[in-house]
């Protein structure tokens, strides 16, 4: 597999301006410089697999979605899967965005501390 450095510089941007972040304040979060994550961004530069990891916690992203624009979902049990091909698209926008909360709502552990499951 030909990774596209340029694709995967790209969805590292659009991940960070998703989640509000600007360049300088992800580069301080990951204890790199700005110029480099802006070359990693803009496809100069490849980074390293320990940047790479720290990028994909960070941005709370998988790998597989910034390497192949997809998330592999292996582990997500079937009557999940049989679940969601059957809603519409303004409820997968809904769900998405419940799922976002939940993920926003954890810990530096992933430990989630808001949310008071039923």
């Amino acid at each position: 597999m030909q990774i596209d450095f340029d694709s995967l510089g790209t969805k590292i941007a659009r991940r960070r301006r998703e989640l509000g972040l600007k360049q300088n304040e992800l580069s301080e979060m990951l204890g790199i410089s700005n110029n480099y994550l802006s070359n990693i961004e803009n496809g100069h530069s490849i980074p390293s697999l320990e940047v790479f990891s720290d990028i994909c916690i960070k941005l709370r992203i998988t790998p597989d979605m910034l390497l192949l624009g997809v998330i592999r979902i292996d582990n997500v049990p079937e009557n999940i899967k049989d679940n969601l091909k059957l809603c519409t698209n303004k409820e997968l926008k809904f769900i998405d965005t419940m799922v976002q909360c939940i993920l926003n709502s954890r810990d530096s552990d992933g430990v989630n501390n808001e949310i008071t499951y039923l």
